[in-house]
């Protein structure tokens, strides 16, 4: 029996293999063991639908007649266009982080120097005045992502995790979610709210990328021929990925990090040219990033000067460390664990009941929920502070750059808030009435010590941590890195000062300690290792603290298992999304793949009339259909597989067309009337619907010979092929559909690594085409027979059928 559908073969491997993936369905409301209503489920939450994406090649008569016309030089310009869209990928990701931060940077400044200014006057006249500016930015950010774009909220790191996964959900990847994220990111973030744009940056990178690999936008007019050079699901992936890496890069400043985040964390395939187009893209996003920050230092940007961009050096911070000092070291580890799963299982109950609760009852009720979060953000970070009791100055060095306190009007170290005497400061409203880069930057400074008090620290973990759960899931974009370093530096810092009291050595910095906990808590939440610790250590520019970075790392993310998945994981699996992730469940040994593949197949004969092609795509939201020919003999044969993409396509141009029920000449001049990228669809989209497709009575009478279009050469698999097997070859090869076969009754021939291994030749550029062909000089051989009769078939025996046939 054959799994005729993408979606379908997916969710049956989850569904009978996976445990993780079995508590997921049961989470969700009405949902069972099939695909129509996972879409429906989707459609009904986010507006669209989710569809597995075609990253194998189609070697049909098409595609090889398409490949005979392209000679060396268009190799050559195939290659110089992919590293000229990695160049435009890293310019535009470099530029879109500029503009996002320097407007965050300045409406925090603006916002701070005139609540500042309002409040040597009247403290009441300050917070009106900044609840009032808050709730402005964050109603702007929540309304344009409810009414314009719904598809930028969150993060946005799930979705496209699940695009490289092989999975296309729709909107993702447009240009308005493009516009919403960049505009909403400064709206939620400039409006102080307990969430970063970093996450959202990696979306922006995403939906760069995919815009450059498609040409632009069709909808809104903002797209050029020129531009549309790479159209497959192959190439946009690999785009894709360098947005991602890109993101990071502009994010952090890491552009390293920026590589191993996308190699680790989001994508499920790579090769090694992708990896030197990668890091190219992160080295220009650097580049882009540098030059913009070097122009503003000038004070041509307003409030976004050196800072803006997430950089806290602590370089000059403690020098060493004892052995004594791992043991705390360790229980920052532990701690980071436990606090990141609760994070995530608090945040995964807070989602799933806005999603089927609170956010059913449409756009008002988001843009209330948002605002009224606002609110309550705002009367805690001004409010606490009001509470607390301020603290004389410490004497103050002027080499170190910390004047206690700060002139009025001025934010950062050493705050004056509602203090009675000129030479005292506020502690809590240094970490709370202040940026979120701004109060890192604090937690993080060295020769700092004593600036926070125990109790200070302890009081905004709790009101952080909550609002940070809280607000986590609203119809705004949100990233959770910068609220988890901010987490994660105050319980470091508390910590910190434990040890300082406890060891009493003058070199140990609570600064250090605050570096760790960040790290520990954003391994414990999103289980990252490699990436984060290299973006902890290019951010804090000191390579010293790399070993007591992967230290807390290591115990944080054992921790973090222990109890659920990744964040990302548990709110794509809240989503919907159906990630094949890297290891396959134990429980898929004992099961075959023919007690995993599906029950029903729809199959077409190679001419099939226009009439059966529209009841069947009609009845069925299936996308591959397995094409039968018979031999002169009548014995039935499968030739290959015909996706729906392609159907459609070919009943939209109704050129091919014929009276005759008879088979055509496949050699003949009828691919060159079709292109390739005519039956790809525009990345995120929903692509054309049989419902949009108009046929006349005649038309329904008409034929189409499917052999030129098919794929003659679909992976197969035995029926008694373990599942684990079949997980592995999809994950790793991103396939859409798999052919469960009979054992055979033949054997060709054995392929060894000796027949792979083939001589330079002066067609060994083709290899960046990314053709599954290991010979190239194949390329001209012919497929089938002219006529009906199948002497070689790729696939040589019928397909399994079960007892009702």
């Amino acid at each position: 029996m054959i799994q005729s559908s993408g979606e379908q073969n997916s969710l049956s491997v989850l569904q009978n293999g996976m445990d993780r993936a079995k508590s997921m369905w049961s989470r969700l409301p009405d949902t069972d063991e099939n695909e129509d209503d996972l879409v429906s489920f989707l459609k009904k939450n986010d507006g669209g639908g989710v569809e597995s994406l075609d990253y194998e090649v189609i070697e049909n008569y098409a595609y090889w007649d398409e490949q005979a016309q392209r000679g060396r030089l268009f190799v050559g310009y195939s290659v110089v266009v992919k590293w000229l869209y990695a160049l435009f990928i890293g310019i535009g990701t470099g530029l879109a982080a500029v503009f996002i931060n320097m407007a965050v940077e300045n409406f925090a400044g603006w916002k701070f120097s005139l609540t500042f200014a309002l409040i040597q006057k009247s403290y009441v006249a300050g917070f009106i005045v900044y609840l009032a500016i808050n709730l402005g930015l964050v109603f702007s950010s929540v309304y344009i992502v409810t009414h314009f774009a719904p598809a930028a909220a969150g993060s946005g790191i799930p979705e496209i995790k699940g695009y490289l996964n092989g999975i296309d959900i729709h909107g993702v990847l447009f240009f308005r979610t493009l516009i919403g994220k960049i505009f909403g990111s400064i709206g939620s973030v400039g409006g102080g709210l307990a969430l970063g744009k970093e996450g959202p940056l990696v979306h922006t990178g995403a939906c760069i990328a995919s815009l450059l690999g498609q040409g632009g936008s069709g909808k809104y007019h903002l797209n050029s021929r020129w531009l549309q050079v790479f159209k497959s699901d192959r190439d946009r992936r690999d785009l894709v990925t360098c947005g991602c890496a890109a993101g990071v890069a502009a994010a952090f400043r890491a552009p390293v990090g920026g590589v191993l985040f996308a190699l680790e964390e989001v994508t499920s395939w790579w090769k090694s040219q992708l990896l030197w187009r990668v890091f190219f893209t992160s080295a220009v996003v650097a580049v882009v990033v540098r030059a913009a920050m070097g122009w503003c230092k000038s004070g041509k940007c307003g409030h976004f000067g050196s800072g803006g961009f997430i950089i806290w050096d602590i370089s000059d911070g403690q020098e060493d460390y004892s052995f004594g000092e791992l043991l705390p070291m360790t229980v920052i580890g532990v701690i980071g664990g436990l606090l990141g799963a609760l994070f995530n299982q608090l945040t995964l109950y807070m989602t799933y009941w806005r999603r089927n609760h609170l956010h059913k009852k449409g756009n008002r009720v988001k843009i209330i929920e948002a605002c009224l979060i606002s609110v309550l953000t705002s009367i805690i970070s001004f409010g606490l502070p009001l509470l607390r009791q301020c603290t004389p100055c410490p004497k103050s060095d002027p080499d170190l750059g910390n004047e206690c306190p700060r002139p009025p009007g001025t934010y950062g170290n050493y705050v004056n808030f509602y203090c009675s005497k000129d030479n005292e400061y506020n502690d809590l409203a240094t970490i709370f009435f202040n940026t979120q880069d701004d109060a890192i930057r604090n937690l993080f400074s060295a020769k700092t010590m004593h600036e926070f008090s125990a109790r200070s620290l302890l009081t905004f973990l709790v009101m952080f941590y909550t609002l940070a759960v809280v607000t986590f899931g609203t119809a705004v974009p949100a990233g959770q890195f910068v609220p988890g370093i901010m987490i994660g530096s105050t319980y470091g810092r508390l910590v910190g000062k434990f040890v300082v009291s406890f060891y009493k050595k003058p070199n140990i910095e609570e600064g250090t300690y605050a570096l760790l906990g960040a790290a520990s808590f954003l391994g414990g939440s999103m289980r990252m290792t490699v990436s984060l610790c290299v973006i902890m250590v290019e951010i804090s520019n000191n390579l010293k603290f790399l070993p007591l970075i992967m230290l807390v790392l290591l115990m944080s993310k054992a921790v973090g298992d222990a109890f659920n998945e990744g964040l990302y994981e548990e709110q794509a699996q809240l989503k919907g999304i159906p990630l094949l992730e890297s290891r396959p469940k134990y429980q898929m040994r004992k099961i075959t793949a023919k007690e995993a593949c599906g029950k029903r197949v729809v199959s077409f004969p190679r001419v099939v009339k226009v009439a059966d092609i529209v009841s069947i795509l009609r009845s069925n939201r299936h996308n591959g259909f397995p094409v039968i020919d018979y031999s002169r003999n009548g014995e039935t044969r499968v030739i290959g597989l015909m996706l729906r993409s392609y159907l459609l396509g070919l009943l939209q141009s109704k050129v091919d067309f014929q009276h005759s029920p008879l088979p055509s000449d496949p050699r003949g001049s009828m691919p060159t009337r079709h292109n390739f990228s005519e039956f790809v669809k525009p990345a995120s989209s929903k692509g054309i619907s049989i419902d949009d497709i108009n046929l006349s009575s005649e038309d329904l009478e008409m034929y189409i010979d499917l052999l030129p279009f098919l794929n003659p050469s679909p992976y197969i698999v035995p029926e008694d092929m373990s599942l684990t097997k079949v997980y592995n070859l999809f994950r790793q090869l991103g396939l859409r559909h798999a052919f469960v076969v009979p054992r055979p009754a033949n054997v060709v021939g054995l392929i060894t690594r000796k027949d792979l291994l083939i001589e330079d030749s002066e067609d060994s550029d083709a290899m960046e085409l990314q053709s599954t062909s290991v010979r190239a000089r194949r390329r001209d051989r012919s497929i089938h027979t002219t006529n009906g009769d199948v002497e070689s078939p790729l696939l040589n025996g019928l397909l399994v059928n079960n007892a009702d046939g």
